[in-house]
């Protein structure tokens, strides 16, 4: 019997084929769940601009970042839903990540253009959520945003699918490119 797992950022991330020196937009980024593999990845000469609406958590991630001296990543607070706010410069990311966080929002669309603004030509999102409403984890079941659905959202922003992967036993996991 193999183990069930969640999303495991280590193992996620591997997905994300980051480079040394890339940069990364960590869209709902919470408290820093992959800030720090994230980090890792793109190493000194990379950067990571984590973006979170909720001011908790925004605090929380500030102290991450001091506390693992993570000084390629910068913090922003910041709407998805609100055209420029995440504050991240346009045309600037080579790659971007929403772990759980489009089910959350209201308009989807302008979300995943917001994210998409800040992708450079040929820069990758990777949208990583729920499959599912799962022993009391996660959305409610009416929440649940399936994978069909997100594919769509993306692709009507103009996104092309590339692929999907896996990202645990309770997530599905798209890969999309900027033309």
């Amino acid at each position: 019997m193999t183990e069930r797992h969640f999303v495991v950022p280590e193992v996620v991330s591997t997905h994300f084929h980051l480079r040394p020196g890339d940069t990364v937009g960590d869209f709902g980024a919470g408290a820093g769940f992959f800030a720090t593999v994230l980090s890792r990845l793109v190493g000194h000469d990379g950067k990571v601009y984590c973006v979170e609406i909720q001011k908790n958590l925004v605090e929380k991630l500030i102290d991450k970042v001091r506390r693992e001296h993570l000084s390629n990543v910068e913090v922003f607070w910041g709407d998805l839903e609100e055209d420029g706010a995440t504050k991240i410069p346009d045309e600037s990311l080579d790659a971007a990540v929403i772990v759980n966080t489009l089910f959350q929002t209201e308009d989807r669309n302008l979300a995943v253009r917001e994210i998409t603004r800040s992708l450079r030509s040929g820069g990758k999102l990777f949208i990583i959520d729920w499959t599912e409403s799962w022993g009391g984890l996660g959305p409610q079941p009416g929440q649940v945003l399936d994978k069909d659905e997100a594919r769509a959202v993306a692709e009507s922003v103009g996104l092309t699918f590339e692929r999907e992967f896996d990202a645990g036993d309770h997530h599905y996991g798209l890969s999309f490119r900027k033309a």
